[in-house]
């Protein structure tokens, strides 16, 4: 499995700030060891590009075809099949994915050249439903196009296509695929943390978004097979997941004649542990309600770090990009969201250039900014999407001089607050559930507080990845914390309610 690339949705877990087209984040997911060739003596490499939806759906992939007898190789010279779960949410991730399938299609014609075995080449995912044309007649780049929503058929299209020697394709919309039954192969061998998804495909149709028409209508899936799901992942030993929809404030199934949302559903999750974290990804502002914010006051397990997309600071501009809430809803949210959860940490996307914006309305951006003050953003330049409303109804009218000037700006002075958040924290004693080695040092640790922040600290004798930790602060920088250890602890140790001693708590 290669590390997924041009992840969109949460900050990096080292960076507090990602700005597009300059960077973007990365999520290194260690690589399984498979042997060569499973029970149908093929083995397949897959490829993720896109948000944390990629992952999962390719852990989903990895699992179907693993059923099917393949393998799952951990290095792309040793698969006989090559598969790219792609993202179109950018054109910058789309360029990526036509680069690497060029540099795969080379390989798979010089093996041909030389009368080596056929290589078949699969495009998976928002890319495969948005430009199968393309990758199929015009540019012969693929010999399988598969959208997301039919991954069960990866095994007989991959049949078909080596049988046949032509192009498979279904890139077929469900209402009601959800993956329920499937278990997915962890991808993400470390047995620490873990994504769940929880729902399928998005309603709100912004008007820079491709994703209604990539992933389709919003589809929840039944609260008995999440909660099995992440009971098994407890039992397995794993220490935090993230659940995850396009909009997971609006999921919302009928249970035995009593509806179920998102605030209820987190809520059952976090009985099945004490020792289990649980994250989320991504809400939209307009779903988050006071009682999603009680769960997080009430349940400790709940990491009080919550992903609220802003995308802009003006009211005119979210409404062209029909956002349907105002500049003042949203602070008026994030007074909220802090009242309920003190100390909460929050996190953005920022979109610097969108259609018509004047310098008026970014300088709303950056005020907005000053007055959140967000522990970590997203932010990116305007990249329009084809067939999405700002396409078809809008011009494209900011220079991309003036975008890339706006968009450094914002991150600059998100630099700037997330160093004073880091510098906030210099001194106290934070509980960090260590995720492995440094990546700069094998001496030294790494890890997350409950609110998303990245701690490294010198490695004591004792303490292993999947451990919970207290670290005291003693320095920082605008990405990291730097710690010192100081004791092993567990999580219920940590958010247990104080004890009354003589009747007085």
């Amino acid at each position: 499995m290669q590390p997924i690339a041009d992840l969109d949705v949460l900050p990096d877990a080292v960076a507090p700030v990602s700005s597009a087209p300059d960077t973007a984040g990365t999520l290194d997911l260690p690589r399984p060891v498979a042997g060569r060739g499973g029970t149908n003596g093929r083995a397949v490499y897959i490829e993720t590009y896109g948000c944390q939806m990629n992952v999962a759906d390719s852990e989903l992939v990895a699992s179907i075809l693993s059923g099917a007898g393949y393998a799952i190789a951990s290095d792309e010279m040793d698969a006989d099949v090559v598969l790219l779960n792609t993202c179109a949410i950018r054109e910058k991730a789309e360029d990526r994915v036509r680069g690497r399938l060029t540099h795969v299609r080379a390989r798979k014609e010089r093996q041909a050249a030389e009368g080596g075995a056929a290589l078949q080449i699969g495009v998976l995912g928002c890319m495969a439903e948005r430009l199968r044309s393309k990758l199929l007649e015009q540019e012969r780049l693929v010999d399988l196009v598969v959208g997301p929503d039919a991954y069960r058929d990866l095994p007989r299209l991959l049949a078909e296509s080596e049988a046949t020697g032509q192009a498979a394709v279904n890139v077929q919309l469900s209402r009601e695929e959800t993956y329920a039954d499937l278990a997915p192969v962890r991808l993400d061998s470390n047995g620490v943390s873990a994504f769940v998804s929880i729902m399928r495909g998005c309603d709100n149709m912004c008007a820079f978004c491709v994703v209604p028409f990539t992933r389709g209508r919003e589809r929840s899936r039944p609260v008995a097979s999440i909660l099995s799901e992440v009971g098994q992942l407890v039992d397995a030993g794993y220490k935090e997941v993230t659940v995850l929809g396009q909009n997971v404030n609006s999921y919302r199934v009928d249970q035995g004649g009593a509806p179920v949302d998102f605030a209820e559903l987190l809520y059952r999750i976090s009985l099945l542990s004490p020792e289990l974290r649980i994250r989320y990804s991504t809400s939209h502002p307009k779903d988050c309600s006071d009682e999603l914010l009680h769960v997080h006051r009430e349940r400790p397990t709940v990491c009080d770090f919550i992903h609220l997309p802003v995308q802009h600071g003006n009211t005119d501009v979210l409404a062209r990009m029909r956002r349907t809430y105002t500049r003042e809803h949203y602070l008026d949210l994030v007074e909220r969201a802090r009242a309920i959860v003190p100390g909460v940490s929050l996190s953005t996307d920022i979109i610097a250039g969108f259609c018509g914006e004047t310098d008026a309305e970014h300088a709303d951006t950056l005020s907005l900014m000053e007055a959140v003050r967000y522990d970590h953003a997203f932010t990116f330049a305007y990249s329009e999407r084809p067939d999405t409303y700002a396409a078809r109804k809008y011009a494209d009218d900011v220079p991309d001089s003036v975008k890339r000037a706006r968009l450094s700006e914002i991150v600059a002075l998100q630099r700037e607050h997330a160093l004073a958040s880091h510098t906030a924290r210099v001194g106290r004693e934070e509980v960090v559930l260590v995720e492995g080695t440094s990546k700069r040092s094998d001496a030294q640790l790494r890890g997350r507080t409950d609110t998303s922040h990245m701690v490294v600290f010198d490695r004591p004798a004792g303490l292993e990845r999947g451990d919970y930790a207290v670290v005291r602060v003693d320095d920082c920088t605008s990405a990291t914390l730097l710690g010192t250890f100081v004791r092993k602890t567990t999580l219920a140790a940590e958010t247990a309610p104080p004890v009354a001693v003589g009747g007085v708590a």
